[in-house]
């Protein structure tokens, strides 16, 4: 453990930085899951409700810092296909 005190407060911000970006990654990670089930079952209507979703949750967690802009635009270009595949 950290003697400086202000080495101990980036100890404690850098937890708490880490354990908020988990949370908003495991969001991104379900809102994932969920589209691309709704496309293996073949079902348009709720696979395009779960892609807004999910486009929504990787946009915010981009505007936060959690992932790059080029990623978050790289997952919702291959959420948008899959779910366009749909015949």
């Amino acid at each position: 453990m950290a003697n400086i005190k202000s080495a101990q407060k980036r100890i404690l911000v850098n937890q708490t930085k880490a354990a908020r970006n988990k949370s908003i990654k495991s969001e991104v990670k379900t809102a994932i899951k969920k589209v691309e089930a709704a496309v293996v079952a073949n079902d348009k209507e709720t696979a395009n409700a779960a892609l807004l979703a999910a486009i929504s949750a990787i946009t915010k967690a981009s505007h936060k810092g959690v992932y790059h802009k080029n990623t978050a635009s790289r997952k919702i270009s291959r959420l948008t296909l899959k779910v366009n595949s749909i015949a």
